[in-house]
């Protein structure tokens, strides 16, 4: 369902991204990792301007993935005072109309951590310009688990009919609760899979994949990546 044009493209209302590439970004011009996970802030920031400008209403961003504990503790140490300078920058002020969500399992986060992004939620929670979406120590397995965890101690302690229990009981304890699902997925890299992200929410969902490292991807290609959008019939499961 169009929610804004840009030339002639209806925009999707709703798109999810794969920021992927970073490393390899910095890797091929002989820099330490970290500047490829700086130089794809900076992308994500200008893409998410862009969207606000087109009228997307909503952007999720897989940002860090429960998996990606796994990666050189120094660069996790990065990508997390990554994120605080732009939690403290987003704090000073009310970004362009924004409002600001967390999907994802906090508690390994660390406490300051945490209140940043509880205080970014709380200051932007009335702001209607674009919700922005940040998938942070996220996982789709993991985020389905959690929901049918909290449904089974339901039923356990008597306050649920597990007979009760549908699609829309079971998404109403999703990290994405009152969030429509993503009409659009692009995923730049090259890379061909989904990583363990949004699996429950990208069922009809359609996939754009391409042959670019995020931190080089442009508002170009995502005009790209909404043309092909825009020319496949969405039918739902349907004919």
């Amino acid at each position: 369902m169009p929610e804004g044009k840009t030339g002639a493209l209806p925009v999707p209302a709703h798109i999810a991204i794969i920021m992927d590439g970073n490393g390899r970004w910095a890797k091929r011009r002989g820099l330490p990792r970290n500047a490829g996970h700086k130089q794809g802030a900076k992308v994500f920031q200008n893409i998410c301007d862009y969207c606000r400008k087109i009228g997307v209403k909503y952007v999720t961003a897989y940002a860090f993935s429960t998996e990606n504990w796994k990666r050189p503790q120094n660069e996790v140490n990065a990508i997390m005072e990554l994120l605080r300078s732009y939690l403290k920058e987003a704090s000073k002020q009310t970004r362009k109309d924004a409002r600001l969500l967390f999907l994802g399992d906090r508690t390994p986060l660390a406490d300051d951590l945490q209140r940043l992004m509880e205080n970014v939620e709380r200051e932007s929670a009335n702001n209607t310009g674009i919700t922005i979406c940040i998938a942070l120590n996220y996982g789709g397995r993991a985020e389905i688990v959690s929901s049918a965890r909290e449904l089974a101690r339901m039923a356990a302690q008597g306050k649920l009919d597990p007979d009760s229990i549908d699609e829309s009981l079971f998404e109403s304890y999703l990290y994405t609760s009152g969030i429509p699902d993503p009409d659009l997925l692009i995923r730049p890299s090259g890379e061909l899979r989904l990583s363990n992200f949004l699996l429950w929410q990208l069922a009809y969902t359609e996939f754009v994949f391409q042959d670019v490292l995020w931190p080089d991807f442009t508002t170009a290609h995502l005009d790209q990546a909404i043309d092909q959008y825009t020319k496949r019939n969405r039918r739902f499961g349907g004919i």
